[in-house]
């Protein structure tokens, strides 16, 4: 079986947690022997379609898709993975009660509805999915996907010595909510660093050396790689309502046993892709 996973920007340009997922994801189902090629979406064509009809396509992040490509590629055999909420326009269901958005604001409903699949991170991520589209090929992952290399880094974090600092992810993206985070430290008198963009590596390094991580989303988070990786190093939390790891029944774990829950759901999501790729 040919597989493909389609993607708008891979590790080489962007190291974002669905860059981080997909590479390992890809690694995951080479090393199990399900070669994989992963393609740009801005790169991909009708005329590659039709000469792989018989393969299976991961469609990751699609906005740079073309509308041409999209709607052949309906007809072919594909699941959706979700990292955020490309079937609302504003791409935010926090701006609607109840993370309800009105039938208006709803795009790709099709895209959506003739995958085999679509994977979600959480269940909190699954409910609004649902919500929205009324759709029954919706399923939550429970988890995310991180390298044997960086969960060893992480274990290594998770036993290192913190000082009574809040760490806040500085950051430029608006819907992170930097600013209230800092507004909430402020206010609490609470001794906080800012943790600024680096290296995946070097920003583990410098997140873990503080006791809590402090995270305020505006948008829904699917998931929250970084809320995971603070209590997998033994950080507290400090977040709010929108962080769908908080909707797992792991998510009251830290340190090494959530290490080894993550370690588990490596092998539990190549099996559920591969499930829905090899079946009718």
């Amino acid at each position: 079986m040919k597989i493909f996973l389609i993607a708008d920007f891979f590790t080489d340009e962007i190291v974002g947690g669905g860059e981080l997922n997909n590479e390992e994801l890809v690694k995951l189902l080479n090393d199990s022997g399900h070669p994989t090629k992963k393609i740009k979406s801005r790169n991909l064509t009708q005329t590659f379609l039709k000469e792989n009809q018989d393969g299976f396509f991961i469609v990751s992040n699609f906005l740079h898709l073309d509308e041409g490509v999209k709607t052949l590629l309906s007809s072919l055999n594909y699941l959706i993975y979700e990292h955020d909420h490309k079937y609302i326009r504003t791409r935010n269901p926090a701006l609607y009660k109840d993370y309800l958005a009105p039938p208006s604001e709803i795009v790709n409903y099709d895209f959506y509805k003739k995958a085999k699949a679509v994977l979600c991170q959480s269940q909190f991520h699954t409910e609004i999915v649902k919500k929205n589209l009324k759709l029954n090929n919706i399923h939550n992952l429970g988890g995310n996907l991180w390298s044997e290399d960086t969960l060893k880094k992480i274990e290594i974090h998770s036993k290192k010595q913190k000082t009574n600092k809040h760490s806040i992810m500085n950051s430029s993206i608006e819907h992170k909510n930097t600013r209230d985070a800092v507004v909430y430290c402020e206010y609490n008198r609470l001794p906080y660093e800012l943790i600024p963009p680096s290296t995946y590596s070097e920003f583990l390094d410098k997140l873990s050396n503080n006791s809590k991580l402090i995270f305020l989303p505006k948008t829904p988070e699917t998931l929250s790689r970084i809320v995971v990786e603070a209590r997998m190093m033994n950080m507290g939390v400090v977040t709010n309502s929108r962080v769908g790891a908080s909707s797992e029944p792991w998510f009251e774990k830290k340190g090494k046993d959530l290490i080894d829950i993550m370690r588990v759901k490596k092998e539990e999501i190549l099996q559920k892709v591969l499930e829905i790729a090899s079946s009718e």
